[in-house]
């Protein structure tokens, strides 16, 4: 009433006057008087919690645990404020204490009055989340928790109130119960059966059901939205109590329109491209066979945190009793801005933060745990800190030593990213170009810098080579970036016409619909139907249309320039000189110096080992992977599909000996895990032997500190550990 304009509120007062002096005194007296009883009746039915619902409410946390265990989360969904108050009310300011408070319960709220705001300030949105994340049992949301929040930490859901649009209810569901949902997602739909509505709502819910079974999907709650649309379910209600149709005749509709046919069409549409010839099927598997190298594995994420986090002035402080916990406290000032700067693309930056873990697995023993990797806005943070902390130092470049160098080289270090038409970001990735004393140009590795060690004391000399930087750059974009962005130019295409397949099925489906609907209409138009208000049925009926045809051609436009892709944004951070390590002919080094035809010999003989066993051998010696080889199992019948996969370092020895690898080999190790093999080919000058370690990182490992390797004796070999 208050946002109506003057004239409108003058209007409505006037209309309820004339009401108001039409009504006989007596008869309205004695009206309040019923509805005074009936207001106390329903206060004692109130607070004898006899409402069939909360009975309900009540016996699910009974019966789930949620009373006797306080780490169990509940997310209720109710359609309106009225009900949330209800059951989550706080009891301030005169409002009655929520039911679920009464109960004992810790409970938070999020509604559709409250800002988005952040994890610091009490009252928002993001702040209940993480309230409910951290400490309160239960959250009790209107449709405003509906999109855009995460709360997979939690897996039983209450729909208090079923929503008339069948879409809002797959969005609840998604916030429980979305990819990489470690526990069975546990959803009460609470319907009252004696009203005609909650009949009709029990109907639409029981079809869904009966097409999920009968399709083996859930994606049926998925494309609920493209077969059922948004306005339909409540036309139908309005229709019910508008014209009285019968509810039978609205159920029957509900079957008709909600098919497994046209479900099993669009849930199909994504997976139609499994099934066809031209998916390949081995560049997927050996995208997951490569992926198992460059996952960042969270020992790596805490360790870096660990080492950056006192530069930017956090003291991370490990947590009694549960290992790589760590609790951080108030952020420092000094890192706001830049997380202010980061924001969106990160997300808001908290002033406070209690304890933290890398590694997702801990989160499923506790959801209180914050869990930090790249893109939480608390590593980002830290990141880019130091980033800008090492610029001078990157601008100045750096000088390593290198056991196994004879020669000095230089190391040019790019970042480069490939842009879509959109102008968005779809990779960004680190580049190094090695040109050595004869300047000859390599590409590298970014991990070869796990391999060399910071020269305590820089000693150059004029034989170092200095590459004009033009020529490196034109040198990596010839060799390297355009034919990355070939192979994504070439994936991209891919993923875009499977989506595109997907946008016009869809799309086109509720086009037909709405012309259909729009026909109909007008045909009663010309029929001389007397039906209140066609006209308008009309017009909203053409302005649909014409908005789902706009929203196919603005998709479309958008799918074409995401099918290109360029280089962009290629960036010299800087530059490094590596040096032969001063001790390297030193006697205590001896051991461990690589001699490159022991080597040969022994990579030949792991090469036939291996092809003797059937397996196919990759050699990536000159990538700076961590390892030397990659033998494939191929599957019997489709020979470009490899079914396993080992990552092998190979060792060789003149005879026997220890046997020494580098930092990055080790960290290979400790990320590959049982997928990296350590082949030790000892007596190379002789009669060679094989003795094969899978995950050689549970090895003694001795670390060499002046050089950054790791030794193990030969009996430890041979033993395999």
């Amino acid at each position: 009433f208050d946002d109506l304009t003057e004239e409108e509120q003058q209007l409505i007062v006037e209309q309820l006057e004339e009401v108001v002096a039409d009504v006989d005194p007596a008869a309205l007296r004695k009206e309040i008087a019923s509805l005074s009883a009936l207001v106390d009746q329903a206060k004692l039915l109130e607070h004898r919690e006899v409402e069939s619902k909360l009975a309900r409410l009540r016996d699910i946390l009974h019966s789930e645990g949620v009373f006797t265990d306080p780490t169990m989360k509940l997310l209720v969904f109710t359609e309106h404020k009225d009900s949330l108050d209800y059951l989550a009310g706080d009891g301030k300011d005169g409002r009655p204490l929520g039911k679920l408070r009464q109960w004992g319960l810790t409970v938070t709220q999020i509604h559709g009055g409250m800002k988005i705001g952040d994890r610091d300030t009490p009252g928002t949105r993001i702040y209940a989340e993480r309230e409910f994340r951290e400490s309160a049992q239960v959250l009790v949301a209107t449709e405003a928790a509906g999109e855009g929040i995460n709360l997979q930490f939690c897996w039983l859901m209450v729909n208090y109130d079923i929503p008339w649009n069948p879409v809002r209810l797959e969005q609840r569901v998604g916030r429980i119960h979305r990819y990489g949902q470690e526990h069975d997602c546990l959803i009460f739909n609470f319907v009252a059966h004696n009203t005609r509505e909650g009949r009709v709502l029990s109907k639409l819910l029981e079809r869904l059901r009966e097409i999920r079974k009968e399709l083996g999907t859930d994606q049926v709650f998925d494309v609920v939205g493209e077969v059922f649309p948004a306005s339909m379910l409540e036309r139908m209600l309005r229709e019910m109590y508008a014209r009285r149709t019968d509810e039978h005749v609205i159920q029957d509709r509900i079957v008709r329109e909600i098919n497994p046919q046209r479900f099993r069409a669009i849930t199909q549409s994504a997976l139609e491209s499994l099934a066809k010839r031209d998916l390949n099927l081995s560049a997927i598997v050996g995208r997951s066979i490569e992926a198992k190298d460059r996952r960042l594995v969270p020992e790596v994420v805490e360790q870096f945190f660990r080492e950056a986090a006192p530069h930017a002035g956090l003291n991370p402080r490990s947590v009694a009793g549960a290992p790589h916990t760590f609790r951080i406290g108030k952020v420092p000032r000094n890192l706001l801005p830049i997380g202010n700067d980061l924001e969106s693309r990160f997300g808001r930056l908290g002033r406070e933060y209690g304890r933290i873990v890398f590694d997702k697995a801990h989160l499923s023993n506790d959801a209180t745990l914050e869990w930090v990797t790249p893109g939480h806005p608390l590593f980002e943070t830290v990141r880019a800190d130091l980033v800008e902390r090492a610029s001078d130092h990157l601008n100045r470049g750096a000088v390593f030593h290198d056991l196994h160098r004879a020669t000095p080289s230089s190391l040019d270090v790019f970042a480069a990213s490939i842009k879509d038409g959109c102008g968005r970001t779809l990779y960004r990735r680190l580049f190094v170009v090695e040109t050595d004393a004869e300047a000859v140009m390599t590409i590298r590795q970014p991990t070869i810098f796990h391999e060399i060690t910071p020269a305590e004391r820089v000693s150059t000399s004029s034989d170092v080579p200095n590459p004009d930087r033009a020529a490196v750059e034109h040198m990596l974009y010839e060799r390297q970036l355009e034919p990355w962005c070939a192979e994504i130019g070439a994936e991209r295409e891919r993923e875009i016409a499977n989506v595109a397949s997907h946008v016009d099925l869809s799309l086109n489906t509720l086009i037909e619909r709405a012309n259909m609907q729009l026909a109909e209409f007008c045909s009663r138009q010309v029929e001389g139907a007397t039906v209140q208000g066609l006209d308008g049925l009309i017009a909203q009926a053409e302005n649909h249309l014409a908005d789902l045809q706009n929203r196919l051609e603005r998709r479309q436009l958008e799918l074409e320039l995401e099918r290109h892709v360029a280089v962009g944004d290629v960036t010299h951070i800087g530059r490094a000189v590596v040096l032969p390590h001063p001790e390297r002919q030193s006697p205590s080094f001896a051991p461990i110096l690589r001699d490159d035809e022991i080597e040969r010999i022994a990579i030949e003989f792991v090469k036939r080992h291996e092809e003797a066993r059937g397996w196919v051998v990759e050699s990536v010696e000159s990538e700076n992977r961590g390892y030397d080889l990659i033998s494939r199992r191929l599957h019997p019948e489709d020979h470009k599909t490899a079914l396993e996969a080992r990552f092998i370092e190979v060792k060789g020895r003149s005879a026997v000996g220890d046997i020494a690898i580098t930092a990055n080999e080790h960290q290979a190790a400790e990320r590959l895990r049982d997928d990296y093999w350590l082949y030790a080919v000892f007596n190379c000058a002789s009669t060679p032997e094989l003795h094969k370690v899978q995950n050689p990182s549970r090895l003694g490992w001795q670390p060499i500190v002046k050089v950054e390797h790791y030794r193990v004796s030969a009996g430890a070999v041979r033993s395999g550990g």
